[in-house]
């Protein structure tokens, strides 16, 4: 089997057998996690991304209009570093074919280039030795190694085999998975979901092309019959109206042959032609009949050209800035029947795991509370439409979480709003005080926000969880079940006991006997007579630090530990 061409049609068959790959590998993914805490989620991140650009993207042959719209689902379902990653990869893809509505093995490969050197630059510090490497190792080598590419078969085996090696050597780029003897989870998604793309197009293993459900319930009833479109509102574009957005143009195009038409018709000029006049261009040549979508101010233009060489099958024109101008009207009216949000000086948004860490941050004055789950996945499109439901002057997001970070800033860069400020709060604790620093009844925001940043980089967090596997790091060893806690990304005390675990961690914290205060914040999994037992032992030994204990109610830690 030789595939010369990929068009949108065949691509969805590929991106469905990625999606299949990348489910059956979710849980080795997720074990693949450097510190062996039950958090690990590289691979339901990949896949949740990766199934709201297939749910969003609705099938068609043109392979850019597939394309953007998977790559728009994307972006926005990102969820985790790594989901936010694959969601720039497939971004520069659709990039680079954006003027394609099918793809020969080159310009696929050439895609697959733009798609790590956009990722690259999403990054503000990319690490090598993670996904980022396999990616483009991966696709540097099959470059080299395939100069003259023939088929897609071809370029999606040697860009597999390649990222084989590149992955098998991360654990020599980032000493964090030599120690844990694993290779990076992200380039290991990564290389399951093209694997499944080759499977897919090789036929190997069978595709399921169910849509992935949507996270709201569908009724069972039979669907009714979808009501023909409403005739346009001419009342909404008279003599005053501006005139900016143009014609939708769609036609096709018979070729023909009879004398009096031009029999040199060549798809690179005319699509030249249609740039010159318009935008938004689609064209597909199927023999003698050429299918054009494209938006023009100058429809007769194109028009006059195309009538060279043949005459049209079928013309729909439709004025756009009509079109524009109900939809305004459509949306102020919405706007209007709707309840305003309260306006407010600062709004702040906050992601938060548990029931009573929602409260407590509620309490601390947190505007919206996003609801991370067990493992904090929150997407990009939460983040957007977080910040849209908000009215006020400045935005304050504060993650809670390392892997909240590139789907908040993918977020902020899609909302191209000027007045959001993304704090890097990395724990709750951290955020916690930067809350507890907000000196709310004050109008100077950047002084507020200062004041927060503050809090953040004052605090010191322990986390403390149950071990889901054995493990042995510089020297710290801990078996399943034991109790480990750690500072940022070191673990730096393990016990089988769960107070001594919380102890020792504590008194390993650099400084920790300076400190002034430290809270606790109790995970669903703990019982809260064991706070006593932990104010007890600290009084003793530290009577000068003030203690606060809240109930949490968050899944991964037993505790989480703010010291300030």
């Amino acid at each position: 089997m030789s595939t010369r061409r990929i068009d949108g049609t065949l691509f969805e068959k590929l991106v469905h057998g990625g999606l299949n790959s990348l489910t059956r590998s979710e849980r080795e993914l997720n074990a693949l996690n450097v510190f062996p805490v039950a958090d690990g989620d590289t691979g339901t991140n990949m896949r949740l991304t990766l199934e709201n650009g297939i749910r969003c993207a609705q099938s068609c042959k043109p392979l850019n209009d597939y394309l953007k719209a998977l790559s728009s689902g994307m972006l926005l379902g990102a969820r985790g570093n790594s989901g936010v990653i694959l969601s720039q990869i497939f971004k520069g893809v659709y990039l680079e074919l954006s003027r394609y509505s099918s793809a020969t093995a080159v310009e696929l490969r050439n895609a697959f280039i733009r798609g790590y050197r956009v990722a690259y630059e999403s990054v503000i510090k990319p690490v090598e030795g993670t996904i980022l490497t396999v990616a483009r190792e991966g696709i540097e080598q099959a470059s080299q190694q395939q100069r003259r590419l023939n088929d897609i078969e071809t370029l999606l085996a040697s860009y597999i085999a390649n990222m084989e090696i590149s992955l098998a050597a991360t654990p020599t780029l980032l000493p964090v998975l030599a120690e844990a003897g694993v290779v990076d989870s992200g380039g290991m998604g990564y290389l399951a979901l093209v694997r499944g793309m080759h499977e897919a197009l090789t036929g190997t293993v069978p595709v399921s092309y169910d849509k992935p459900a949507s996270e709201f319930p569908v009724s069972s009833a039979p669907a009714a019959p979808l009501p023909a479109a409403p005739a346009p509102d001419l009342s909404k574009f008279d003599e005053n109206s501006d005139f900016n957005e143009g014609y939708c143009t769609e036609f096709i195009l018979q070729l023909m042959k009879k004398p009096g038409y031009r029999q040199d018709f060549k798809d690179k000029e005319f699509l030249s032609v249609l740039e010159e006049y318009g935008e938004s261009i689609v064209m597909v040549q199927d023999g003698l009949r050429v299918k054009v979508h494209v938006h023009t101010k100058t429809p007769t233009r194109i028009m006059d050209h195309a009538q060279q060489f043949g005459e049209f099958l079928t013309f729909k024109l439709e004025n756009m800035q009509l079109q524009h101008n109900e939809y305004v009207e459509q949306r102020r009216a919405e706007k209007a029947e709707q309840p305003k949000p309260e306006h407010r000086l600062l709004a702040v948004i906050a992601v938060a795991n548990g029931e009573g860490m929602k409260r407590i941050f509620r309490d601390l004055g947190c505007t919206l509370i996003l609801d991370g789950g067990p493992t904090m996945n929150t997407s990009s499109e939460e983040f957007l439409s977080a910040i849209n439901s908000v009215d006020a002057d400045a935005v304050v997001i504060i993650p809670n979480g390392p892997n909240m970070m590139l789907a908040a800033q993918q977020a902020v860069a899609l909302s191209g709003a000027d007045n959001i400020h993304l704090l890097p709060a990395k724990t709750p604790a951290e955020g916690y005080f930067a809350l507890a620093m907000d000196v709310q009844d004050s109008t100077d925001i950047d002084m507020r926000i200062n004041q927060m940043r503050l809090g953040i980089s004052s605090t010191q967090t322990l986390l403390v969880a149950p071990a889901a596997r054995d493990f042995s790091r510089r020297g710290i060893e801990a078996h399943e079940h034991d109790h480990i806690a750690l500072c940022g990304d070191e673990i730096i005390h393990t016990s089988p006991e769960l107070i001594d675990a919380v102890i020792g961690g504590l008194k390993r914290l650099e400084g920790f006997e300076d400190r002034e205060t430290c809270i606790f914040f109790r995970g669903a999994n703990v019982d809260a007579s064991m706070e006593d037992e932990i104010r007890a032992i600290l009084e003793d030994e530290y009577p000068l630090l003030e203690l606060d204990f809240e109930w949490g109610g968050q899944d991964v830690y037993d505790w989480i530990i703010g010291v300030s």
